[in-house]
This record gives structure tokens, sequence and C-alpha cells, in this order.
């Protein structure tokens, strides 16, 4: 059985209780906790309410809006240091006399700005017992994957409307920043490099980045510098592989989530029968049947799934069949397991099932197109001659939706290294497609060549040889991210392509062994117990295929553990 909290989740938590919770360990009465919209987020995805009852919580509310006073009651208030949430930490404070509690503890998520330290200084010192900042401006949303808290990050990095560069340093400053809390989380000071490109943004953010570490370590709560650790971060632009974003994968997260109508990983499906219920289904880590199907091909979930569904209630039968007093009661006390047991079974065929029933009436046709495109060779390892050919038939297919054929499209590009002005505007004209043309011409703002004379020479990452490795005919393309991560753990990338921007690189082996030169420190059994760390951060975003490869090449190097952000 998995841990109800997950690998690096668990992290985030533990941070929580010693940043947070320790504060109030010996004492044995109950609290009420604040949180915002940031931090209802970060605590649902790092733990359970038991949890929160468990350290003294009794009852959670939303700091913006308006409560029941409980002037006998002390609050913690976990929340951003930004105006909203200070505004909803003073109006409970506002008076001595009306004060909604009895006191307030106040943990900021990031580095609080003296303009809203000194309102809160002003307003209601006397009730503020203790002020801290923990450095937690990230979300764990898998065990090895995160995201950072800037919404609008994508905008701000690309956008040729944003034209003030200091607007895009401005969010790389933030990035930086926020980046630096999840390493500090991690306990991590990773060497920093970043691949070289058409663009500044990765450099410039590695730059960033590394100046930040200096700082924090230099100032965290010990005030002790840090010396590097044996672990890697790598900064990488998402034009450096733009086809991994478009391509239809085939593995069940990646395939649920691309075809299905799923919003804030839940999924909605139909009870069996003239009556059916709706139902509703969250794919979080906590299922463990899910953990275990999400990376998988969904040809092997639909093999896998009706399997366990049958062993379910045969065990239940088996059970059934033993009429004694004993088994009997033995079988009531596991009726709800095996009751929950067959009900997320029952969820996940559906999710296949759905996922399959889109496969076979579109998406299958299309995959072979795609992979061929993708990889530049058919399933029988032949040189694509033509892509136009290849291309031809998906565009004249009436059943394609115009989204598929932007994606057919894009392939195409991508595999040409760009095409000509005229050969865009007959695809963009022919297929019908010029109020979302958009989505084809502003690749060029991520520096990948849309039309030819864009860049003169696109270098290409040097891709491994996969031909041995068994895959499905449909599936062959492997995201660039994972020969990278491989590349990284094996020390093959090449420094003048990948450029270090720590002064000091720390010896880096994912294998495990050490420098001779480079005396370990006392501490470093203690480390290489967890193995190294190599962090990949992806400006632009990630796909579900590259958080896979994260999991998978972690499988693959057992002395190293990939985390990916994004």
């Amino acid at each position: 059985m998995a841990p109800a909290v997950r690998g690096l989740k668990s992290f985030v938590w533990q941070k929580l209780k010693s940043a947070v919770f320790d504060d109030f360990s010996k004492e044995e009465e109950w609290k009420i906790m604040l949180l915002d919209d940031y931090t209802t987020k970060l605590l649902s995805l790092c733990c359970k309410m038991t949890d929160l009852l468990a350290e003294g919580i009794t009852v959670v509310e939303n700091v913006y809006k308006d409560r029941e006073p409980v002037p006998h009651m002390k609050a913690i208030y976990l929340i951003t240091p930004t105006k909203k949430s200070v505004d909803g930490l003073i109006d409970d404070f506002i008076t001595k006399s009306s004060s909604r509690y009895k006191a307030a503890y106040v943990y900021f998520t990031d580095f609080c700005p003296d303009s809203l330290f000194n309102k809160i200084k002003a307003s209601c010192a006397k009730s503020i017992k203790k002020c801290k900042e923990i450095n937690i401006s990230f979300f764990p949303y898998e065990s090895q994957v995160f995201t950072l808290n800037i919404p609008d990050a994508f905008y701000r990095c690309y956008s040729p409307t944003l034209e003030k560069t200091k607007d895009k340093d401005a969010v790389l400053q933030v990035m930086a920043e926020q980046i630096v809390t999840l390493c500090a989380t991690l306990d991590e000071n990773p060497g920093v490099r970043y691949k070289s490109g058409p663009s500044d943004r990765a450099s410039k953010l590695a730059q960033l980045v590394e100046k930040t570490l200096e700082d924090y370590y230099k100032t965290d709560e010990k005030s002790q510098i840090k010396a590097k650790t044996h672990s890697q971060l790598i900064i990488i632009d998402r034009g450096f592989d733009p086809v991994s974003t478009v391509l239809h994968e085939l593995t069940f997260q990646a395939m649920a989530y691309d075809l299905l109508p799923i919003e804030n990983d839940t999924y909605k499906y139909k009870t069996e029968g003239s009556g059916g219920k709706e139902k509703e289904a969250i794919l979080e880590e906590d299922d463990d049947l899910w953990v275990k199907m999400r990376h998988k091909h969904i040809a092997d979930v639909i093999e896998e799934i009706p399997k366990l569904l049958k062993d379910a209630s045969s065990k239940t039968k088996a059970a059934e069949g033993k009429l004694s007093i004993s088994a009997l009661s033995q079988l009531m006390k596991k009726m709800p397991l095996y009751r929950k047991e067959i009900s997320k079974q029952v969820v996940h065929l559906n999710i296949a099932e759905d996922c399959m029933s889109k496969f076979k009436s579109n998406i299958e046709r299309l995959c072979k197109t795609e992979q061929d495109l993708a990889l530049g060779t058919d399933a029988e390892g032949q040189k694509v001659k033509d892509s136009m050919r290849v291309l031809l038939p998906v565009l004249l297919n009436k059943s394609h939706d115009s989204y598929d054929k932007i994606r057919a499209i894009l392939l195409y590009i991508f595999s040409t290294n760009g095409t000509t002005q005229e050969n865009l505007d007959k695809l963009i004209q022919n297929v019908q497609i010029e109020s979302d043309s958009d989505m084809i011409r502003n690749w060029k703002y991520l520096d990948v060549p849309v039309i030819s004379s864009f860049v003169a020479q696109q270098h290409k990452y040097t891709r491994r040889d996969r031909s041995k490795e068994e895959t499905f005919q449909l599936s062959r393309w492997t995201p660039v991210i994972k020969d990278v991560m491989e590349d990284a753990i094996e020390n093959k990338l090449d420094s003048k392509d990948w450029p270090y921007c720590s002064r000091c690189p720390p010896t880096w082996n994912g294998s495990g062994a050490v420098s001779a030169r480079q005396k370990p420190r006392a501490s470093y059994r203690e480390e290489r117990r967890s193995g190294a760390r190599l962090i990949v951060f992806v400006i632009g975003g990630v796909t579900y295929s590259e958080m896979r490869s994260a999991y998978e090449v972690s499988e693959a190097y057992k002395s190293c553990e990939v985390v990916i952000v994004s």
C-alpha cells in the first residue's frame, strides 16, 4: 500500500508542521485556522482535515469572508503577503473590543513587503503574537511534480504585446524567488544550468535563481552559508520541444486529460442503467489504482482493470460462500473495503472506456500520421521522404475537427523546421482555420520556426537511440526532456549547450559516485540515503508525457530522484 501523502508532498507537509504547527506543540487548546485562496489549495494538496485536527485545528475559515467572532480562541493565519489577505487579517482586529479572536499567529508563505508589514504594525500589532515567513511559494501538484503560483506567467513571458522588458524581467524574478522556496523546502542548493538557445529567457532565469539561492542561503534560519548539494537544477524554455505539446499521447493520464472534459482533476460520469445518476471522481494520488495506472498505455489499462474487477468480485463471492459466523463477521468488516476497491475500479474503467470510444472514432487514424511526422520515420523505421504527403489525408478527412488538423499542421511545420509563408497561407485557407490561425503563427514567440526564414539553423537536440525499446506502434515518440534527464544523470550534457551559472558547480554524477577530490560533507551519507536530485524547470509549462518521464527516469536510475517543475 502506498503512503497517504506521497513523495515531495510529504516534504511540504513536514515543512508546514515544523514551521507552523510545532510552535503550538506544547499547547493543548483548540485553534482556528485562516487561509486565503492560495494556501487553501496548498493545504488541500498535501494534507487532509484529519491531519489538521491532529495539530489542534478545529475550524478552517477563509480570511476574505465575513465570519462569526470567537474571542476566546487563538487564530493561526497562513496567508500570502498580498494586500487582500493582509486586509482580511487587519479587519479581524480593528479594535481590541471587537477583535474576532483572542490573538493572531501570522505565517506568510513568502517575503512580506515593508509596506504591508508596516500597515499591520500600525493597525493591529498588539494582537499579533507571532509573525513569520515560511517560504513555500509553489504547489506540490504530484509527488514529483510542482507548479509555481503565477497564473499569468506564460502570457508575461511570451506575449509580443508586452513590449516592456522590465515586465518580463519582473515575472522572471518572481519565478526565481518561487523556485528557490522549492529548493529550500527540499533542503537543496543545486548547481544551476540552462539550455542555451535563441532567446535569453532560460539564461536570465538561471542567473536570477543562482543569485537568489546565494542570497537565501546566506540569510537562512541558521545564518550559515549552505554549500552546494549534489543536485542539479536545469532550466529549459518551452520551445525546446514543441512536438510533445501537440502529439496525441496514449498513456492513461495524458489521454484522459486530453480527450475528456476533466476540470480541476474531477471526472464526471453516469452510473449504468436507465435511471443512471451523475457522479464525480477526483483523480488524485490518494487513489492507489490511479497512481498504478496513470502512466500505463491505454491498451494495458483496458486489459488490466476488468481483471482487477473480476478478482475483487470473486474474492467477495468466495467469502460469501463460507457460511460460518466468523467468516460472515470477517466479510462484514471487509465489505466497505471491497466496495471502495470496486467503485474505484469502476471509475477507472469508465475513464478508460471513454478514452477508447474517442480513440476508435477519430484519434486512431490521426496517431499514425502524428508519429510519422514527429519521428521522421514510419513504424517500419523507413524515412519519411515527403511530409506533406503524410499530412494531406488528415487535412482532407472531414471527420477530423479543425483543432486536430491544427495539431497535425503544427507537427508538419516542426518536422520541416518551418515552412514558407505561401505554403502556410494555403494550408490555413484550405483547411478553413483562418480564425484560429494564431494557434499556428504564435509559436514563433516561443522561438519555434514557423516560417523557415525565421531561424536559419535551428539546432536540434541529438536524440538517444531507442530503437531496441519495446513500444506500441502509435506511441513511438519519446519526449525530448526524457533524453535530457537521462543525459544529465549520466553526465553527458555538453557544457557548451548546457552551461552552469554556479561559480563552483558541485561534482555531479547521477549514478551516485562522488569525485575523489571532493570530500563528502558529514551529512553526505544522510543525503545519499535519499539519493541525488535532478530538478527540471520548464518555462512555459509541461505536458503529462513529460511528467511521466520524471517518474520513469527516477525508476530506472534508483540513485537519482527527478522532480519536474513548471
